[in-house]
């Protein structure tokens, strides 16, 4: 399942999928893009999935759990990117609720899904944009001071947190699912619709911006390479981490923040209304796994 997978880095990361024979669930707002998307790309189906709206997630993630016996990987990779301020049906501020908590709910209600399948992964989308983050997670419902640049900082840095508490908690049980990020680069899609002429120009440059098709390779690499461990953050490799190959780099110490990582998730718990299942009762297993 690839959320945002009817356009940009998402299609190119579900045509990939199922071209390795994958069959592929696109979930997007727009149900009829996403099923065009899905009869171009073949061995593909398209979900309703507006990740602004919890009772959209959890309508998700029913139809997903009543079609699906098995699900493999998980790509949380929808968003939104320096939008004006709104906020949500749920009374969420709007960029934090599309770029994370949208992506907490679907990923704890397909949980038994992913537990359920040998070798599973999920793989969150964040953005080099985490390290301008200041964290003040609590602050993230307030239009004070409002910052669009700042409040999509702080959702990535969010994706990281969670993924990095994501594993934590799975490493605790003996689950066979796996948790990790990676992040694209600098790259053409319509997320940058709301910057400004002179930055959509910039990223035009071939060495300060690629393709949505090369943005999707270090996502690919997460999801696929067998060589992957858990916790892993995969980006290109080049210079300031714009673009070229993909490899394993580094996210901000922040984003390692132990504190900060529960801190984020009882707060995503609070907000949502959602705990996560208990793995043990999933995987039927039990006793912390040693470190990876």
């Amino acid at each position: 399942m690839v959320t945002g997978g009817a356009t940009g880095i998402g299609f190119e990361v579900s045509a990939a999928l199922a071209s390795r024979g994958f069959g592929v669930v696109l979930a997007s707002r727009d149900t009829g893009r996403a099923a065009r998307a899905a009869a171009r790309i073949g061995n593909a189906c398209a979900v309703r999935l507006d990740l602004a709206s919890q009772r959209s997630v959890g309508d998700a993630a029913a139809e997903i759990g009543a079609t699906c016996d098995r699900l493999d990987l998980l790509i949380n990779n929808a968003g939104v990117m320096e939008v004006p301020y709104a906020r949500t049906e749920d009374g969420f501020e709007l960029t934090f609720a599309i770029n994370h908590l949208g992506h907490f709910t679907l990923t704890g209600l397909l949980l038994d899904r992913l537990l359920a399948t040998p070798g599973s992964r999920v793989v969150t989308v964040s953005s080099n944009a985490h390290r301008r983050a200041v964290l003040q997670l609590e602050e993230t419902r307030c239009e004070r001071d409002y910052d669009a640049a700042s409040a999509y900082a702080q959702s990535k840095l969010a994706n990281l947190l969670f993924t990095y508490e994501l594993q934590t908690r799975l490493s605790a049980v003996r689950a066979g699912t796996i948790a990790l990020a990676a992040h694209p680069g600098v790259v053409r899609t319509g997320l940058w619709r709301t910057s400004s002429a002179l930055e959509r120009a910039l990223i035009r440059l071939p060495w300060l911006g690629q393709s949505a098709r090369a943005g999707a390779r270090p996502i690919l690499q997460a999801a696929l390479d067998p060589a992957a461990r858990s916790g892993d953050y995969f980006g290109p490799t080049g210079p300031f981490a714009h673009t070229g190959q993909p490899g394993r780099v580094e996210s901000s110490p922040t984003s390692h923040d132990a504190a900060a990582r529960r801190r984020l998730w009882e707060l995503s718990e609070g907000l949502t209304g959602l705990t996560y299942p208990d793995a043990y009762a999933a995987t039927g297993q039990g006793g912390p796994l040693p470190p990876r």
